[in-house]
């Protein structure tokens, strides 16, 4: 075959995927390549994949038949963590034509012209995982109000119910110039918000041979004076990294935001000492409490699992106990779901499924509760908002600094501003959406 001319990607799992996803994308349209939507025909389907989501499997199956029913003779790419963890698996899948591991798929282009279709198993490139030490730069670029910077990969911790070192190595990260050359770079294209995102970015600062050369926090006092960037957010952070030196810096920032969003699991410390998590409850009560006395008005995110093996009752009680007193704004709730090759997937007293369920269901309650909660106590409060594109000509959408997603009248706003507007009440067709003061108070522009 010659070279292909439209290429297409689809992006499972976290905002890191889709950064590594858009750098890749970007590197095809750099040698000639036009991108096309997923369900649109193209020459080659490239699906990024991710071993935190569940039923990664069944998902990548489904992709790929449905890009060979409206392309049967397009070549198809499997890369990401999935791909890394079990590349034989998915090199068996019918109509792969090509599986990449962690560090492979930066040189995808080394291999798209040796594709076949003639091959009844796709052809698989993937080292070990413990000789990936080598960090590559990514960054998503797509409705110019926001980009996601990846800053650091891998982790060296050793949860017992994750995959993502074997899936990704060793913590490894940018450079403070490589970091900075980039938030230039998203800066010249008239994006107003970066997030920095990574596996563990509160690691940052180690180099490919596991040395420390600077901090996370360094890395944030230096990206506050670079001119061009109006906003920066910070993805997520463990609790024992996110110390009060960063807390109290965020909160005398000129341009990172009052919004944490930081792991916690469980609220049970014995539970949190089978999962080897690297703090207890005690020490995330404490981070809450120094955002909110530094930073009273601050978002606050969660992430926690339910029915993690040999949390009882009594287990989630205690973090649901948690979670109703701790000042949070909302949680982001995951049932656990057993990984191959992972210490917990062995453990014993496993919780049936339909009370995982139910303990989800019961934080996802919570979470709206903690929403709504949060939304209230801003109205009437004046709030920083980037406004973003609705999904009607009526309307358009953002977010304030603090995180609270707002509608806005269209016809009144301007895209990619940040603007100083009154919250107002809820939006009717989504009460976890304030509205705004149709008159604009201030407009500040980069």
């Amino acid at each position: 075959m010659g070279t292909p001319k439209k290429v297409a990607f689809h992006t499972l799992g976290c905002k890191l995927n889709f950064s590594e996803t858009s750098a890749i994308r970007r590197s095809f349209e750099d040698r000639g390549y036009s991108t096309v939507d997923w369900s649109d025909h193209s020459d080659i389907y490239v699906l990024n994949t991710c071993s935190v989501t569940d039923f990664a499997d069944r998902k990548c199956r489904a992709a790929v038949r449905k890009v060979l029913r409206q392309s049967p003779e397009a070549r198809v790419v499997v890369i990401g963590c999935y791909a890394q963890l079990k590349p034989r698996e998915i090199a068996a899948i019918p109509g792969v034509d090509l599986v990449l591991g962690a560090s492979e798929k930066f040189n995808i282009h080394n291999y798209i012209d040796v594709l076949s279709k003639t091959s009844d198993k796709g052809l698989v490139h993937s080292g070990e995982i413990e000789e990936v030490n080598s960090f590559e730069q990514a960054f998503s670029f797509g409705d110019r109000t926001r980009s996601f910077l990846k800053i650091q990969d891998g982790c060296n911790y050793k949860c017992s119910f994750c995959t993502i070192p074997k899936a990704r190595g060793k913590s490894r990260s940018a450079t403070i110039d490589q970091v900075i050359n980039n938030v230039k770079e998203i800066a010249d294209k008239g994006v107003k918000e970066i997030v920095l995102t990574g596996i563990n970015i509160g690691d940052f600062g180690l180099d490919e041979h596991q040395k420390r050369n600077t901090t996370f926090l360094e890395l944030i006092k230096i990206l506050d004076e670079v001119e061009g960037v109006e906003r920066f957010r910070i993805s997520s952070i463990e609790p024992n990294l996110c110390s009060d030196a960063i807390i109290d810096f965020v909160a005398s920032s000129k341009r990172f935001m009052p919004h944490f969003h930081m792991p916690l699991q469980s609220g049970s410390d014995r539970i949190l000492a089978l999962m080897k998590r690297r703090y207890r409850s005690k020490v995330y009560t404490g981070r809450i409490e120094r955002i909110k006395k530094v930073l009273p008005h601050a978002c606050v995110g969660v992430d926690v699992i339910v029915g993690f093996p040999g949390e009882t009752d009594g287990d989630f009680k205690t973090t649901f106990d948690f979670l109703v007193d701790a000042d949070i704004s909302y949680l982001h709730v995951f049932t656990y779901s057993e990984r191959a090759d992972t210490p917990a997937a062995d453990f014993s007293q496993k919780v049936p499924m339909n009370v995982r369920r139910e303990r989800n269901k019961m934080l996802r309650q919570l979470s709206g509760k903690k929403k709504r909660a949060f939304y209230q106590a801003h109205i009437g409060t004046t709030r920083d908002v980037l406004i973003e594109k609705g999904a009607s000509d009526s309307f358009c959408t953002g977010f304030t600094d603090n995180y609270i997603k707002v509608r806005l009248p269209a016809g009144h706003h301007q895209f990619n501003t940040v603007q100083t507007l009154e919250l107002s009440h809820p939006a009717s067709s989504d009460p976890l959406m304030l509205q705004t003061k149709a008159v604009r108070l201030e407009t500040n522009l980069i």
